[in-house]
């Protein structure tokens, strides 16, 4: 067993570069802490296999949900702001939006493998899954 450390937040935070590129920082029970900078939109994407647990460290962004199974065009937007905490049920389609003069930094929690776009392939916002 490799010998405990600690994770001091800011200090992650401030090591990552660039926005929608989610950087592992501690694996729990084959789950995935991963810390990433939101600036402006992402894209709508869905994981049909894992919740997504959302944490607002520092800043704000809005979650954009298509989550009505008898409307699934009607959208709906949540503010989060920090301190906020949103888990994203497996399936519901979804599109998180920070303004782009200001980084939201967010702790997101999910299945170690979960890819940030789910299905969805982009060449400027689909990132390598669970890096360090």
């Amino acid at each position: 067993m490799p010998p405990l450390e600690k994770t001091n937040l800011a200090e992650a935070f401030a090591r990552i570069a660039e926005p929608w590129r989610p950087k592992l920082v501690a694996r729990l029970n084959g789950q995935a802490v991963k810390l990433a900078k939101l600036r402006g939109p992402f894209l709508w994407h869905q994981h049909a296999d894992a919740d997504e647990l959302f944490l607002v460290v520092r800043g704000r962004f809005r979650m954009e949900l298509r989550d009505d199974p008898a409307d699934p065009a009607r959208e709906r937007t949540l503010a989060l702001a920090e301190g906020d905490l949103l888990v994203v049920p497996k399936g519901v389609e979804h599109r998180p939006v920070a303004d782009d003069d200001a980084d939201a930094e967010v702790l997101l929690f999910e299945p170690l493998g979960t890819r940030n776009t789910g299905e969805v392939e982009d060449a400027r916002l689909t990132a390598p899954t669970d890096v360090e």
